[in-house]
């Protein structure tokens, strides 16, 4: 083993072996929630529950960005339509948070890896942007989204490095062979047409 390749082996050894004990919160938090714990008990278990969910997604991002950047990608390319994947985000942000119009168009993408992407992206430009909700304008093979504020277009860029799922989302979408790119106050996400 080369160290170039021994860093991402490492990692993803580190992601695969994270899972058993995540696995292990993951189970005992959701048996306790179904034994209907009182106040504040029951409301502990929930916010276990949800850690436990963040953190297997984390894994998940951890995982993919290491098996693109050491070359060993293989998605699972499937056709899918942009207002169905914008919707999708939506739906894992809560509907309230990313508002989607538009018309979509066909795309070959990683289905589960790019609606989570488009999620991450969303939640970054609310998050950062200091936003209730933001929107998904669908326009055939691209998404703009707005309305994107300076702080959070850095983080997207990675050139202020807060958080991982948005720059890791960049990453995913040109693996994909689709361009982001930065227009004033909306990204536009460019995905492979089908």
């Amino acid at each position: 083993m080369t160290p170039e390749n021994r860093f991402p082996a490492l990692v993803s050894i580190a992601c695969h072996d994270l899972r058993g004990p995540l696995a292990t919160v993951y189970g005992f938090s959701r048996t306790l929630g179904r034994l209907g714990l009182e106040s504040p008990a029951g409301r502990y278990v929930e916010m276990i529950d949800a850690a436990a969910a963040q953190l297997d997604e984390l894994l998940d991002q951890l995982s993919l960005v290491t098996r693109i950047q050491s070359g060993r990608y293989e998605p699972s390319l499937e056709t899918a339509d942009t207002l169905e994947l914008a919707r999708g985000a939506a739906t894992d942000l809560g509907e309230d948070r990313l508002l989607v119009s538009g018309e979509g168009a066909a795309v070959r993408v990683d289905i589960p890896a790019t609606r989570r992407a488009l999620a991450q992206l969303a939640r970054c430009a609310a998050r950062h942007g200091g936003h209730e909700s933001v929107s998904f304008a669908v326009r055939g093979a691209e998404l703009e989204l707005t309305p994107l504020s300076r702080p959070a277009a850095q983080v997207i860029l990675a050139e202020d490095l807060r958080e991982f799922g948005p720059p890791a989302a960049a990453i995913l979408v040109d693996a994909l062979g689709g361009a982001l790119q930065v227009d004033g106050e909306r990204l536009v996400v460019r995905l492979p047409p089908a």
